[in-house]
C-alpha cells in the first residue's frame, strides 16, 4: 500500500517469577525501542536487564505499520496523556521455543489492540510511547487524515415505508396491529375473544 508507513520497534519483555504451582512467569511487555535492529522473536533474546525475581528482554523487532484508514484511532491515542504503543504478545505452546510468548504485533491504534484483546487469546499491554515515534505517528496523521463530516441519518415519514405495516387500506381501515384485520391481537385475543 502506497500510502502505509512502517517503523521498526523493538520490544522489550519482562519475565516475572510467580509463587504459584501452576505458572512458573509472569510475561509483560514493558517498552519499546524506535528503530531497533532485526531481531527474530522466535530466536534467541537479548537479555538487558535483571533483578531479584525479573528479567528484561529484547524479545524481538516487530514493525510499526500505520495506514490512512486508522488515522482516527492515531489521533486519538496521541491526545491521551501518555500516548500509547500497544504490543500483543501470543502465547506459545510449543516446547521447541525457549520462551512462553512471541511479540506478535505492536500498533498506535486502539481500536486495533482493542480487537486483540476481545479476542482473549492474547496478552494486549499499552506501554509509553517514545517521543520519536509520537513524531513519526504525529506527521502520518497530518499527511493523511481527512475529517469525516458527521451527517445525521433523516428519518423516512412513516407513510414513505414500503412494508405498508401502518397504512391505510382502500377501505379506510388500517392494516396493522388491532383493526379486526389479523395480525397481531395482543394477549389473551388469539380467538377474537378477551
Amino acid at each position: 500500500m502506497k500510502d502505509q508507513a512502517s517503523l521498526p520497534l523493538g520490544v522489550v519483555v519482562e519475565r516475572r517469577e510467580l509463587e504459584s504451582r501452576w505458572i512458573r512467569y509472569g510475561w509483560r511487555p514493558v517498552a519499546v525501542i524506535p528503530g531497533a535492529g532485526p531481531l527474530d522473536p522466535e530466536g534467541d533474546w537479548t537479555l538487558l536487564d535483571s533483578g531479584a525475581g525479573w528479567t528484561q528482554f529484547h524479545a524481538g523487532t516487530l514493525s510499526l505499520e500505520l495506514f490512512p484508514k486508522e488515522t482516527e484511532g492515531y489521533r486519538l491515542n496521541l491526545s491521551q496523556q501518555p500516548p500509547r504503543v500497544f504490543v500483543v504478545l501470543r502465547t506459545l505452546d510449543d516446547d521447541d521455543l525457549p520462551h512462553d510468548v512471541l511479540p506478535f504485533r505492536v500498533t498506535a491504534c486502539p481500536y486495533e489492540a482493542q480487537d486483540y484483546l476481545d479476542s482473549g487469546d492474547d496478552i494486549v499491554e499499552a506501554v509509553a510511547m517514545p517521543d520519536a515515534v509520537i513524531a513519526f505517528v504525529q506527521a502520518y496523521i497530518d499527511r493523511h487524515h481527512v475529517d469525516e463530516p458527521f451527517e445525521k441519518r433523516k428519518r423516512k415519514r412513516w407513510a414513505e415505508q414500503s412494508a405498508g405495516i401502518g397504512l391505510r387500506s382502500s377501505s379506510g381501515r388500517g392494516s396493522g396491529p388491532g383493526s379486526g384485520r389479523g395480525g397481531n391481537r395482543g394477549p389473551g385475543r388469539a380467538n377474537g375473544h378477551g
